[in-house]
């Protein structure tokens, strides 16, 4: 049975001169994984057409493009601007098939203002940020100037898991891995690391403070549902510690926040039922498909799996959602999204 028509909001590139900067600096065993994917764009579109996706938003991936602690500033700046350029000229060739979330120099605030407005001006649908920049989440407070630009703009911020990291003493920073190399961080600290940067929106007010901003969690929300409960009632269970407001964090994440699909959204093979992560998710709090995307996670995840992938996903929606519904996951939401939350640029 042929795939139904879907939009790609989490799938990624690589051009080869960034392909090449990751392995200059350490990173060619990407996050713990056996290798660092090759990517082309006849390999994309080959995927597209395979998975019948009418368009890819595409987006650098984990480390994003601040690649090491030491790194100087410029070179994070330039590296992030030649990315971006990539992208862009990507969409302006291929309007119909790409878009992209313009990736940003953090933790350099002044220069991601400032490449904020350029990828504005060329056509970015949106901006990915990393969990964390070297062991500042986002939410931190030295990045309120950069949330504020968001809001202002209205945008949509793609938020994409890295290795959680923390900073020690004499401002050394070391990532934040209890097992060591022995897993690859993709495997569950990815869904922790996104949840770690969820709830410290809430907890740091960003939240409240940018509602003209829409956020896209990764891989159905990671960890962060079975967590909802449990920070927003745990400040008014035990004095003295943070609160949310239960009510507020629920009517925010059915305003402002999508949920995208990718990775294993469902337990099983291609025809099994709809349990699983999505399940738990829509089903134990209440998220309406209305906020659900198609995510393919490309080129990390593989062309074969991302079929398997896709297959077992269209089996799982028909079990949950009705044939309305799961149009709306597929194609519906994402257009309607990027048509709502289309950044005007300036002149």
């Amino acid at each position: 049975m042929s795939l139904p028509p879907r939009i790609d909001v989490h799938s990624h590139y690589l051009p080869p001169f960034y392909r090449a900067a990751l392995l200059a600096n350490g990173h060619e065993k990407v996050d713990g994984m056996p290798a660092l994917p090759e990517w082309s764009l006849s390999a994309h579109l080959a995927l597209m057409d395979s998975a019948n996706i009418s368009k890819a938003i595409v987006s650098i991936s984990s480390p994003g493009t601040n690649l090491r602690p030491d790194l100087p500033s410029s070179t994070v700046v330039d590296l992030t601007r030649k990315c971006n350029a990539y992208a862009a000229d990507l969409k302006r060739k291929h309007p119909p098939k790409f878009g992209f979330w313009a990736s940003l120099p953090l933790p350099d605030v002044d220069a991601t203002l400032r490449e904020i407005d350029t990828a504005v001006e060329e056509g970015c649908d949106g901006f990915a940020l990393m969990t964390n920049y070297q062991g500042d989440y986002i939410g931190d407070a030295k990045f309120d100037r950069v949330f504020q630009r968001f809001n202002e703009l209205g945008a949509i911020v793609f938020i994409h898991p890295t290795a959680p990291c923390m900073q020690c003493s004499h401002g050394v920073t070391a990532q934040a891995l209890p097992f060591g190399d022995r897993y690859p961080i993709p495997v569950f600290e990815f869904f922790f690391d996104s949840a770690r940067a969820a709830i410290n929106l809430f907890f740091s007010g960003t939240v409240d403070r940018c509602p003209n901003v829409t956020f896209l969690l990764p891989h159905a929300g990671g960890v962060l549902p079975a967590l909802l409960t449990r920070f927003t009632a745990f400040g008014a269970l035990v004095p003295g510690c943070q609160e949310a407001d239960p009510k507020k964090v629920r009517k925010q994440l059915a305003e402002q926040f999508y949920f995208d699909l990718a990775g294993m959204a469902f337990e099983g093979d291609e025809g099994s039922d709809g349990s699983g992560q999505l399940k738990a998710l829509v089903k134990g709090f209440d998220i309406s498909p209305e906020r659900l995307l198609y995510g393919s996670d490309f080129p990390f995840t593989r062309q074969t799996s991302a079929m398997t992938l896709a297959n077992r996903m269209q089996a799982g929606l028909e079990c949950l959602f009705s044939d309305e519904e799961r149009e709306a996951i597929y194609v519906r939401n994402a257009e309607k999204l990027l048509n709502e939350k289309k950044l005007v640029r300036s002149g």
